[in-house]
């Protein structure tokens, strides 16, 4: 059993203190600070919150900038900071898990966060910061990094570009940086939780100059420690500094950002092999398979700049640039199960060693005119992405050790064997791919009968080069260089002030796949050859409600995404193709006065189409349920001013973790409970925090794969208890 920390021990003396001398607290009666700084160096500013804080009231839209959700045909949620420090939200993943449309999963053979986005996989290096991919961490990204998550759903291609790394056809992550607000802020957390980590933070912000037109956030955190799975260790650090400065027609932004990753014996993804012919049933939540000499270390340097020009009244200009520079080293040892009933498998030794750079910017114009009775606002937009990767593996597949999935078997690191699979220098990297992307896009919002009827057209012409090198000598291998003009088109009706009827036909690309060396073991005629970018299609329609203080909407929509198989004739050949129907309904805001609701529930129907193989046909798509469903309420206990009480209720339903169907994972229900309490201590605000997710402590599996077309599986966490004070001075 894990011993309480003297951290732990202290916050709850602090809880206990003040409930016992403060009989009916008073908590004081916060200000709303009306926060004019920018989030992005724009005109439009930070959207302000929604009633109940958790939500805002619109969300950056792509190149279309920041619209209300009920004036844009898409849908769009961004989720508060309020939201990601009540949840003490830790990740991107732990914010999402207040969506009903988004499940998270596990990169192939790492640790790497991805987000199931309407049954679509988004991996973390497909999130955008400020409107520009890939510039945080590429595995992990810790809240203190940014002010909200904004969810976009649905193909965006030509609202935001192609996702570098093949993530966007059900959706995408966009985060927003953190400004200086107009009010002085100082803030200092310390946290802990199960196993006994411990948790610091500081925030702190100022505004200089006349009218406050400069300011500075610096955020820094540390984590250390054991987490709730036994034998894990995880350690964190970071700082980043944002800065922003406007005048009456410029604004300029900039942040400078470092993270420092550990993981140490961390829970390892778990495949099956042939002979396991169901799936296993999920292990003890708080169990451990890995081995103890496992690791996984990401270190990242990330910048960015923003600015922008009112050149008219009516036009304005901005540009932006970003860059990461990051260092990763890992040493795995993935369970594959042999027997389903037993949970005996066995464990390998694979190394890896990687290095990336990444940059990347944009620069756009949009403006307002009218032509006779209908307005318009339009936009153009170039953009520019180029990423390089050194990478060095050793894979030791031929020499397995024993272990068990109900088990914890350790061994000491085992050597490499002389039949080991080396790719590179694990201590020198060499350069083994590089991707760019380039487009314009144009757009046009056009207003008719009094701007109660927006519609919204446009184009993007996006190209796609990738371009691999050897392992060991950087030779030149094979090459990609395809594109495409992507169209869009949306509709809003706004039937009243509070009611707005939407739809929308818009497109994602990505990258075609590579014909393999053989099929079946037999050899692939066009072994090597790059199919054209696959496009995904999107039609979708819906409607949104707002009250003035609880808000909703629902959505109807079909996606098809390109399949790819080896036909009779051997050759690998784009056809068939996985369509996703579905239904989303969310609902948010504050239904009564200190009684917050966030939730929704996604229905998917996600299948198998022309893949091949008649026996595939009509199967539904690995990974991805039937339904998902939230249930978040938060409620201000009368009487005790300052405490509040919430509970989440996380549904998932069955899924398979193969394309015949076969390997079934049942569904699960998480319960997670939390209480917040706000007072004056010595004049300064204290606000208590406790959490408890997983509440029951339910053994499931939280998903099956987190790439395309793999069915791996990924323990979900066990109960866990957080616990932080926060004093701002």
């Amino acid at each position: 059993m894990n011993r309480p920390t003297p951290l732990a021990l202290a916050i709850f003396v602090a809880l206990q203190s003040m409930a016992h001398a403060q009989g009916t607290p008073s908590a004081p009666e916060l200000p709303t600070v009306e926060v004019n700084a920018s989030a992005d160096a724009s005109a439009q500013g930070l959207s302000p919150a929604y009633a109940g804080g958790q939500v805002a009231r619109g969300g950056r839209v792509g190149i279309l900038g920041t619209r209300d959700p009920q004036e844009t045909p898409f849908s769009i949620t961004a989720y508060t900071n309020e939201l990601i420090q009540d949840k003490q939200a830790r990740s991107v993943g732990e914010v999402l898990q207040n969506d009903s449309g988004v499940r998270m999963a596990r990169g192939f053979g790492n640790f790497q966060e991805a987000y199931f986005i309407r049954g679509f996989v988004v991996g973390s290096d497909d999130v955008a910061y400020n409107g520009l991919y890939s510039l945080l961490p590429r595995q992990y990204i810790a809240t203190e990094l940014f002010e909200r998550v904004e969810v976009l759903r649905g193909a965006a291609t030509f609202l935001t570009g192609a996702a570098p790394f093949g993530g966007g056809a059900g959706g995408s992550i966009n985060l927003l940086p953190k400004r200086a607000p107009n009010e002085p802020l100082s803030r200092v957390t310390l946290g802990t939780g199960s196993g006994g980590y411990g948790h610091a933070a500081l925030d702190l912000a100022r505004r200089f100059g006349p009218e406050g037109s400069t300011g500075i956030r610096v955020n820094a955190a540390l984590r250390d420690g054991d987490t709730a799975i036994d034998h894990e260790e995880s350690r964190l650090g970071l700082l980043s500094v944002g800065l922003d400065w406007r005048s009456r027609n410029v604004r300029l932004s900039g942040d400078i950002g470092w993270q420092d990753n550990k993981l140490k014996g961390t829970r390892s993804n778990v495949t099956l092999g042939p002979l396991a012919t169901s799936i296993p049933a999920a292990p003890d939540a708080q169990a451990n398979f890995s081995q103890p000499w496992s690791y996984s270390n990401e270190r990242d340097l990330f910048g960015t700049l923003r600015g922008e020009v009112d050149l008219t009244p009516d036009i304005t200009a901005w540009g932006a640039w970003g860059m990461r520079r990051s260092k990763e080293a890992n040493s795995l040892a993935n369970l594959r199960v042999t027997n389903s009933d037993t949970g005996a498998g066995s464990v390998y030794r694979f190394d890896n060693t990687r290095k990336d750079r990444v940059n990347t910017g944009e620069l756009g114009v949009r403006g307002k005119l009218r032509t006779g009775s209908v307005g318009h606002e339009w936009v153009a937009s170039a953009s520019y992405f180029d990423f390089e990767k050194d990478n060095a593996y050793v894979m030791d597949y031929g020499n397995t050790l024993p272990a068990n999935l109900y088990g914890y078997t350790p061994y000491a690191a085992p050597a490499f064997s002389a039949g080991a699979l080396h790719g590179g220098d694990l201590a020198h990297p060499n350069l083994t791919g590089r991707t760019r992307l380039a487009s314009f896009a144009l757009g046009d919002t056009l207003a008719f009968m009094d701007d109660t009827l927006l519609l919204t057209v446009g184009a993007r012409h996006q190209s796609i080069k990738v371009q691999d090198y050897a392992y060991g000598t950087s030779a030149p291998l094979g090459s990609y260089d395809k594109s495409r003009i992507s169209p869009a088109a949306g509709v809003v009706f706004k039937a009243s002030s509070r009611l707005s009827l939407y739809a929308n036909y818009i497109e994602s690309l990505s990258q075609g796949e590579t014909a393999p060396a053989t099929a079946n073991g037999v050899p692939v005629v066009n072994h090597g050859q790059q199919l054209a970018p696959y496009v995904s299609k999107q039609k979708e329609i819906g409607v949104k409600y707002d009250a003035g203080r609880i808000g909703g909407s629902v959505a109807l929509f079909s996606t098809t995404r390109p399949r790819a198989l080896v036909n009779a004739d051997n050759v690998f050949t784009a056809a068939g193709e996985d369509r996703h129907q579905g239904m989303e309904f969310n609902v948010y805001g504050e239904a009564a006065r200190g009684l917050r609701l966030l939730g929704g529930a996604t229905w998917l129907q996600a299948k198998q189409r022309a893949t091949g193989t008649a026996a595939l046909d009509g199967n539904r798509v690995i990974g991805v349920p039937r339904l998902q469903a939230n249930a978040g309420v938060e409620w201000d206990v009368p009487g005790v001013r300052g405490l509040a009480l919430d509970t989440r209720v996380v549904h998932t339903g069955a899924s398979y973790a193969d394309d015949a169907n076969t390997l079934r994972l049942p569904a699960w229900t998480r319960l997670d409970l939390g209480v917040r309490y706000l007072t004056e201590v010595g004049g300064r605000l204290l606000t208590l925090r406790a959490r408890v997710d997983n509440a029951t402590n339910r053994n499931y599996w939280a998903s099956a794969g987190g790439y395309p077309g793999s069915g791996y599986l990924v323990v979900g966490a066990p109960r866990t208890f957080t616990l932080s004070a926060s004093v701002d001075f």
